[in-house]
């Protein structure tokens, strides 16, 4: 698999068509999500209507209908005249009383079948790139997790997490684990500001995150699927330790 096409592995799934029920709230949560994990960048310029709402498998309709909804939740701007477009806005950060009171919606054992839904897709994604991947097409991994280990806030952090594990299913060369990733994070993903804002924690995440490239660039199937499920575990055994101290 040539590089170029491990790089658009994850920004192709959010480009793909989506399903038939409710279409314009699929495309809401579809471009909402890949913003918010930082898979479309700030002040990127989306494709045209008509190219999007191809790519998209929906109408012009449909897909002007769910850039006004992107704007009313201040995830999409739109500039008028030469040069003009629907661009990416990337949302601040959630408060951390705000991230407290969304994870107090969550029940422990909600917060448990969700980890065990997200290690079990974290593991399979690793398992199937470790057998299809080359070592050379491993470089989105690389970077994410290095830029994790040098990110600064605890924003950046999250989608850093986030974005690795799309990016895994992404090199698992499996269009459907990497939507499922992408859905999921937007589930998860601000909640982990409030674990990765420890600077320690953030260092044995990056580590995790390098030894999980390492097996599957060796090719140990099944080391780097356990590896992965534990990252997840551990991270979601700290978003329970929190619920129960809120």
């Amino acid at each position: 698999m040539r590089q170029h096409e491990i790089d658009g592995g994850a920004r192709k799934a959010v480009f793909s068509p989506v399903d038939n029920r409710a279409r314009v709230d699929a495309v809401v949560r579809r471009i909402g999500d890949a913003i918010e994990l930082g898979l479309l960048a700030d002040g990127e310029q989306l494709p045209g209507e008509t190219e999007l709402a191809g790519q998209l498998g929906v109408s012009t309709v449909t897909l002007r209908e769910a850039l006004m909804a992107l704007r009313q939740q201040g995830l999409v701007t739109t500039r008028r005249g030469r040069g003009g477009g629907s661009f990416v806005a990337l949302p601040e950060v959630p408060a951390d009383d705000r991230l407290k009171a969304r994870l107090r919606g969550w029940s422990t054992d909600e917060l448990r079948d969700l980890g065990d839904h997200w290690a079990a897709l974290s593991g399979a994604a690793a398992r199937l790139a470790a057998d299809r991947t080359e070592p050379e097409e491993l470089d989105p991994l690389r970077r994410t997790a290095e830029d994790l280990a040098q990110a600064v806030d605890a924003g950046a952090r999250s989608r850093l997490y986030g974005r690795f594990h799309v990016e895994l299913a992404a090199a698992a060369q499996s269009a459907r684990l990497t939507r499922e990733q992408v859905a999921l994070q937007s589930e998860v993903g601000a909640l982990l500001c409030l674990v990765l804002a420890d600077d320690a924690y953030r260092e044995e995440v990056a580590e995790r995150h390098r030894a999980v490239i390492s097996a599957v660039q060796d090719g140990a199937h099944e080391s780097a699927g356990t590896l992965a499920e534990r990252c997840v575990r551990d991270a979601t055994a700290r978003l329970v330790a929190v619920r129960l101290s809120l």
